[in-house]
């Protein structure tokens, strides 16, 4: 256990500073004369004098007031009587005075005499200041050393070490990733039993790299290996071993290492390694040199340590593409596990772990919830479940009910809802035709997802409505009739707002933007043109990796003419697509209208509403 750190306090040094200069001003300073030595002599030769300390510097002792107005000068007179009547202290500096002692005797006043503590002087004010200054120094490097690992201790690693009971993650609070867990058993039954592989010849991977897109649980994974083997574990980000100071990130690797062979068998983790093992490449900017050097001296680590010690090496990224060739090699991080987002059962799985401990009304079926969050990770899940109950609870609910995962959902999805934007009624009726044409022709799709809810709430920040659907199963491969359904339901609002108004307003951007994206790909990457054939002409972005910042490159290996015949293809196919959403919008112009008069009476249109609408006659 660490010694417990005194805290310091800015009044601690005030009231030493006090302190100090009250010692210096009783003993070191210079001494001020509050009797003029012409006055000690008026004084003493009216016999007002009764004691006296004689000093080799200055004069001390006790003198009546009695009587003294008339001998001594105003200044004193006032000062005397500002202090009150009686015998008064005084203090005055001594002057070569042959004649002193005898006027003394002659006077009949005792005296005495008082050697000088040059000593203590001498020690107060060159030994004290000195004193004074060590202990601020060694509090100014206490505090560099708090913030920034230590002067001499800066190439300790910062890792946090956890036993198994700190953890507190096993297995059991991981769910949805399966066969990530299958995988990562094995870890956990070497560190258990190392010589059940090692008698058969077999050595245990030396590093395991957690891939996924964020928040699918690649450090909630690798706390929940520690924590099935009982081991220590070593968690430290990838960004912390690099400082200013060149060389600290390699000592700190070399710490690290150093410490958890001492305490094998053991996890080390390192998060977000994309921070310390990009490629190296050739840079003239010594911060990035320095980096070069950690990761080095890491890979030297790596290879300079048996596994079967017991140190298993952990690290997370969701930037694999970006990391150093060398770091990805077998010897050093053997095995790749790729967390993807959870299928439907999995968000169930999900859902059910981080509902533990939350009071859920009997109306709540998480399967529906599930089915209901495509596309949604661990920490989407655990998020909608945190907002659900915080809804409940600000309604002064007992038990959070289906309505609150809903609203939490639409809050999460869309934004947060603004119903006290003021919205005039011309525009608020042309967001209820949009929202109405998307619905009326995803319902009039046979391939696309169902409408679950029909808004025109305002919502986050550029959103004035929404039309929500529901994909009735998880989809992995998409057929060209299926994205031509989709590419339809966009352009619902957009070719809605035309039919009614013979115009077009600015809302249907977003839908515009997606449209022209899924007709680019069906042409360039999913060889769904007839003209170009079955090549390809951009690179598709890795769909386990959508979502973290990472831009897509495109390749720009093709000619101009085919630039052009591109662009006419991906006009072609949003043309055709607008062509049958007029058609079906026209026929189904009645039904246009009644939804969208709905909407405008209730604002939000739920699928009952919806199939009463389209019920009707």
């Amino acid at each position: 256990m660490e010694p417990r750190q005194q805290k310091f306090s800015i009044w601690y040094g005030i009231v030493a500073m006090l302190a100090i200069l009250a010692i210096q001003t009783r003993f070191l300073s210079d001494q001020v004369e509050t009797l003029p030595y012409s006055d000690f002599k008026v004084l003493l030769k009216a016999g007002k004098i009764k004691d006296v300390s004689v000093g080799e510097q200055d004069i001390t002792g006790t003198f009546s007031t009695e009587g003294v107005d008339a001998l001594l000068s105003k200044p004193q007179i006032e000062e005397i009587n500002r202090a009150g009547n009686g015998d008064h202290a005084f203090l005055t500096l001594r002057v070569t005075d042959p004649t002193l002692v005898p006027e003394l005797e002659a006077a009949k006043v005792r005296f005495v005499g008082r050697p000088d503590n040059k000593w203590l002087g001498a020690l107060l004010s060159w030994v004290v200041p000195v004193l004074i200054v060590l202990a601020l120094w060694r509090f100014l490097i206490k505090r560099i050393g708090g913030a920034a690992g230590g002067l001499m201790e800066i190439g300790k690693s910062k890792a946090k070490v956890y036993m198994q009971k700190e953890t507190g993650v096993t297995f059991a609070d991981v769910a949805g990733i399966d066969e990530a867990k299958e995988e990562l058993s094995e870890i956990v039954s070497f560190l258990k039993d190392p010589l059940r592989y090692q008698r058969l010849g077999g050595r245990i991977p030396k590093g395991v790299l957690l891939v996924g897109a964020p928040g699918t649980g690649k450090t909630l994974l690798a706390k929940a290996v520690a924590g099935e083997a009982a081991v220590p574990f070593f968690s430290m980000s990838g960004s912390s071993f690099v400082e200013m100071f060149v060389g600290v990130g390699a000592a700190r690797v070399r710490d690290l290492f150093s410490q958890a062979e001492t305490m094998a068998p053991c996890i080390i983790f390192i998060d977000e390694l994309d921070a310390l093992g990009r490629t190296r490449a050739l840079s003239m900017v010594g911060g990035n040199e320095e980096r070069e050097q950690t990761l080095n001296q890491l890979l030297v680590e790596m290879d300079g340590f048996d596994s079967n010690k017991g140190v298993i090496i952990m690290a997370a990224t969701n930037r694999p593409e970006i990391l150093d060739p060398a770091l990805l090699r077998p010897g050093r991080f053997d095995r790749h596990i790729a967390l993807d987002r959870p299928d439907l059962k999995g968000r169930e799985q999900i859902l059910r772990v981080h509902v533990k401990n939350v009071m859920l009304g009997s109306d709540v079926d998480l399967n529906k919830i599930a089915a209901r969050t495509p596309g949604f990770a661990g920490a989407d899940l655990a998020n909608l479940a945190n907002e659900a109950a915080l809804l409940a609870a600000r309604k002064g609910k007992s038990a959070v009910e289906s309505e609150d995962f809903d609203e939490a959902l639409d809050r999460i999805v869309g934004g947060l809802e603004k119903r006290s934007r003021v919205i005039n009624a011309k525009e608020k009726e042309t967001i209820a035709y949009h929202e109405a044409g998307h619905a009326i022709v995803a319902e009039h799709r046979p391939l696309a997802d169902r409408v679950s809810k029909v808004s025109i709430i305002p919502r986050g920040v550029t959103a004035l409505g929404y039309t929500q659907q529901t994909p009735t199963e998880d989809r992995y491969l998409l057929k060209r009739s299926e994205l031509l359904d989709r590419l339809d339901v966009l352009l619902g609002g957009y070719v809605a707002e035309q039919i009614v108004y013979g115009d077009v307003s600015t809302g249907a951007q977003n839908d515009l933007q997606r449209a022209t994206d899924m007709a680019r790909q069906m042409v360039t990457q999913f060889g769904m043109s007839q003209q170009l054939g079955l090549a390809t002409y951009e690179d598709a972005p890795n769909p386990l990796f959508s979502g973290t910042g990472w831009a897509r490159r495109e390749r720009k290996d093709y000619s101009e003419n085919t630039a052009q015949l591109i662009d006419t293809e991906v006009r072609n196919v949003l043309a055709e697509a607008s062509t049958r959403v007029t058609a079906t919008l026209k026929g189904q112009r009645t039904k246009l209208e009644a939804l969208a008069r709905r909407l405008l009476e209730k604002e939000v249109v739920d699928r009952q509403d919806l199939d009463r609408v389209l019920a009707d006659p």
